[in-house]
């Protein structure tokens, strides 16, 4: 349990720096290029995201799993052998996935516009379509010994050089778009193309962390080879029948995220246009999936990281029938997500008007800020997604998590476009919160049938979570009534951002003054709860 703890504080840890360095960018990088510039940024990674998971083909976490399944039959030399050939397997699909992106920029341009765009917005669009793939020569290599590393529940090198990725990568992108834009008095096509390829230059920093991760390490893992006990005997390809037999879900687990930001791509402004709303599509378009998404990322954060660690941990107990231990990792993933994310989106949710007034501006606060609350809630539907897709690979059973994703996406293309006419821009929010929703139902389901995991505890803690959230929200409106009499959020950025602050405050520190009063922590968290505590004891 203590290594699950660990290894989710770790990736946690980073993912959230790094995730809280890519919104706290957004403010320089949003007034440099206006909201125009911001649409195109998005037009351009949407696809790329897609065509990064693909060309990965799910390798990464599929490493991560056949790694610690492999290790933990004592077989280290197939770990090593498959690692060496799925790298030139990752270097050739991120070649292919380059190719497909640069020579198909301008037909994913025409999609992603309407009949009302210019020729001119076309070209731009294109621009920016292929600056961003040059990233793809470079990740797909680089995110495969962040694999490794997990496998053998080593989660240092994927935290530090995630985050010197994202340094790099912003340090680049806000130099380069300044000198570009302001300096030379280049075009604005031009400055976010520079933008967009600041993931080829992330990429190569993050690499280079890597190698020399792999450098100091090897010597550690040359010696797991000489403590062998058994030979499974696979050849390679064997090795990678079985590696890509869970790799595929992996692959459509990781770009659930941008499948449904693709099919706003290509629907959303269509949609507005013929809810008579063409005027504001492409802003709100923006304020949705680019500004909105970097603040919900943040409390997701905690899904992604649990769901790299859990899988491991999870398919090691699968794979040595340790089903008492599996019941106890799958129960305390779910409730962890419950104790951090659920207040989280919630209180996001509250201070959505002073949160998007602080980072972005009061420009048109009263409708964006509403887009924002609206938008909160469905991040705890995407972290779950994750930690359940997780689950059901370490059991064996990722196949399903293609079959609930299939849902969800059929549900997103059914609804989207009705609902953006019938609700506008919240229309797409809602759609996606009711796809991704049926999506966590099924592996929810899944998760019970193929395991026999009983929800009763999971339940009582959510349900105490939900009271205490409750609470906390209740504080959190109180702190926005009493600082309205002072600060108006909607006309002072200032403002704004105390009344955010104060009411982060009072609300984190309600609900977890509560929630340690109760035991809950305790209970959730293990004994670490009780380390902190004898530390505030002896002070």
């Amino acid at each position: 349990m203590s290594k699950i703890l660990k290894g989710t504080m770790i990736l946690t840890g980073a993912t959230f720096l790094s995730k809280f360095l890519g919104m706290i960018y957004t403010i320089p990088f949003e007034q440099m290029v206006g909201p125009e510039g911001i649409e195109l940024y998005f037009y351009a990674y949407t696809p790329y995201n897609i065509l990064l998971s693909l060309s990965t083909l799910g390798v990464p976490m599929a490493v991560s799993k056949f790694v610690s399944k492999y290790n933990a039959l004592e077989d280290y030399q197939t770990s090593r052998d498959m690692f060496r050939s799925g790298m030139y397997l990752m270097a050739a699909t991120g070649v292919i996935a380059f190719l497909l992106l640069f020579f198909g920029a301008e037909k994913i341009a025409s999609f992603s516009l309407s009949d009302e765009d210019s020729a001119a917005v076309l070209q731009d669009t294109t621009h920016v379509v292929r600056m961003v793939s040059f990233a793809l020569l470079v990740i797909p290599s680089m995110s495969i010994i962040r694999g490794f590393f997990q496998g053998h529940e080593s989660m240092a090198p994927t935290a530090v050089s995630q985050v010197i990725e994202q340094i790099v990568r912003i340090a680049f992108l806000l130099t380069g778009v300044y000198i570009v834009y302001y300096v030379l008095d280049a075009s604005l096509a031009q400055a976010i193309g520079l933008s967009t390829f600041a993931a080829f230059v992330g990429g190569i920093a993050s690499l280079v962390v890597l190698l020399i991760y792999w450098k100091k390490r090897k010597p550690y893992l040359d010696r797991h080879l000489k403590q062998q006990k058994t030979t499974s005997g696979l050849t390679t390809p064997d090795m990678f029948k079985e590696l890509l037999s869970y790799a595929g879900p992996f692959v459509l687990v990781g770009i659930a995220t941008p499948l449904y930001q693709l099919i706003d791509q290509f629907t959303f402004k269509q949609a507005m246009a013929d809810a008579g709303l063409a005027d504001i599509a492409g802003d709100a378009l923006s304020a949705i999936h680019v500004l909105s998404h970097k603040l919900v990322i943040i409390p997701v954060t905690l899904g992604l990281g649990m769901a790299v660690t859990v899988l491991p941990a999870i398919t090691s107990s699968f794979t040595k029938r340790e089903f008492n231990k599996l019941d106890g990792q799958i129960n305390q993933a779910l409730q962890i997500i419950a104790l951090l994310i659920i207040p989280a989106v919630v209180g996001l949710s509250l201070l959505s008007t002073e949160a998007y007034g602080t980072f972005y501006g009061l420009e048109q606060l009263d409708y964006f800020g509403d887009l924002l609350r609206w938008y909160a809630p469905v991040g705890l539907f995407f972290a779950l997604f994750t930690v359940t897709s997780s689950i059901l690979q370490g059991v064996n059973r990722q196949n399903f998590a293609v079959i609930s994703l299939g849902v969800g996406i059929l549900l997103k293309l059914m609804t989207n476009s009705f609902l953006i006419q019938l609700f506008g821009a919240k229309g797409s929010i809602i759609s996606t919160g009711l796809a991704v929703f049926a999506a966590v139902a099924l592996n929810l389901w899944k998760i019970r049938q193929s395991t026999e995991f009983s929800y009763r505890k999971l339940f009582k803690r959510s349900v105490f979570i939900a009271i205490l959230t409750v609470i906390m929200a209740i504080v959190v409106l109180l702190v926005k009534m009493v600082g309205g009499i002072w600060w108006n959020p909607m006309e002072n950025r200032m403002g704004a951002l105390a009344v955010l602050i104060l009411g982060i405050g009072a609300g984190a520190l309600t609900y977890l003054t509560l929630a340690y009063k109760s035991t809950l922590l305790e209970h959730v968290l293990g004994d670490r709860v009780k380390r902190i505590e004898r530390i505030f004891n002896r002070s």
